[in-house]
């Protein structure tokens, strides 16, 4: 199975764009949420009468193969990696839309698992999560002001019409929408509206941990800087917490306060912003930052991103990046290495980094 590289064009954000530091920066603050060795399989086998006839084996997909990363409260941590290497499925993971195989998440000190149970509802409410296709997420049939009022209907936070409507219209106007956009449909407005209506929708329910996969990658340049504008605006003001998945490196950069770069279902990188742009230590962090047009015409030769990710039904022994790495060794084709804290501050699973 192939996968397309990240989007790695580099391609500066519109003029407007602004990049206020995160409360996220403290690294005195506490963690909000805690993975701790989630991994997630899929059965992909054929169905069982073919697999009796044809004598198939059954086919396991790891998908996510035990990640560990905290978020602390107020900050945003970036997922980045090609297409494929397992940074949707960590996010459904951390909102309770898939139940992980192996590992947990926590929340506040609590166990995702209790979403399940009765208690579950607060927590619940807590976690929100913004989609990559604005349009798809939100129900066509609804009006505007029905799909924000949901949340805050279905937790019971405001009781009466005149009450909740006056909350959606504060909502609206947050995300730089109007109050008497609660009448139209989601046909009525353009993408970047759109994500603003499922931004508001999100903060709804009051929640105070967001997940959002990919939510600029389907606008244009200047609507991504006011929608990321409008997302930064409210993490200082409500302080939110922010796990950010994105193929754009540029993007990336501007928002997040710390990046994990992930490569067939692991992390091999976990960094502060600067460190990691600044000084890249894995080979395949450096892969896809060289793979960046030069838009500062530094001179600096840029390699584009090598060979295609393996087959994640057969994944490579040792390293599973060692097939296209081009420091590769012997003990990288049999050891997997380990995420280890280096001198730097950043966390790396590479061989040759760590020696």
């Amino acid at each position: 199975m192939s996968a397309s590289p990240a989007h790695t064009t580099g391609t500066p954000l519109a003029p407007e764009f602004s990049s206020p530091q995160g409360a996220g920066t403290d690294p005195r603050a506490a963690a909000l949420v805690s993975a701790q060795g989630i991994s997630k399989t899929f059965d992909v086998s054929a169905p069982w009468l073919n697999r009796v006839i044809e004598r198939k084996p059954r086919q396991l997909l790891t998908a996510v193969d035990d990640v560990s990363f905290e978020i602390r409260k107020g900050e945003t941590l970036a997922l980045v990696g090609e297409s494929g290497c397992g940074k949707s499925t960590v996010a459904r993971l951390l909102v309770g839309l898939y139940k992980t195989s192996t590992g947990r998440v926590v929340i506040d000190g609590k166990d995702l698992s209790e979403l399940d149970g009765p208690q579950g509802a607060a927590l619940r409410r807590r976690i929100q999560m913004i989609f990559q296709d604005p349009y798809a997420s939100l129900n066509p049939r609804w009006r505007v002001g029905d799909i924000i009022a949901e949340p805050i209907r279905e937790h019971r936070l405001i009781e009466g019409k005149d009450a909740i409507d006056e909350r959606v219209g504060a909502l609206l106007q947050q995300v730089g929408l109007s109050a008497a956009d609660a009448s139209k449909y989601p046909h009525q407005f353009s993408g970047g509206q759109r994500q603003r209506i499922s931004i508001a929708r999100a903060l709804a329910s009051e929640a105070d941990f967001l997940v959002c996969d990919e939510p600029t990658s389907a606008l244009d340049v200047s609507v991504q800087a006011q929608v990321l504008n409008i997302m930064r605006d409210l993490q200082k003001a409500r302080q939110l917490t922010y796990l950010f998945i994105s193929h754009n490196l540029a993007v990336v950069h501007h928002i997040s306060d710390r990046v994990g770069v992930m490569y067939l279902g692991r992390i091999v990188e976990l960094a502060p912003k600067k460190t990691l742009f600044a000084q890249p230590q894995h080979p395949y962090t450096q892969m896809l930052l060289d793979a960046i047009p030069d838009m500062h015409m530094s001179g600096r030769a840029r390699t584009p991103v090598s060979g295609e990710v393996p087959n994640p039904l057969n994944p490579p022994s040792g390293c599973t990046f060692h097939p296209r790495c081009p420091k590769a060794q012997d003990r990288c084709r049999q050891e997997r290495p380990l995420l280890r804290m280096m001198a730097s501050g950043a966390q790396v699973a590479c061989h040759l980094v760590q020696d």
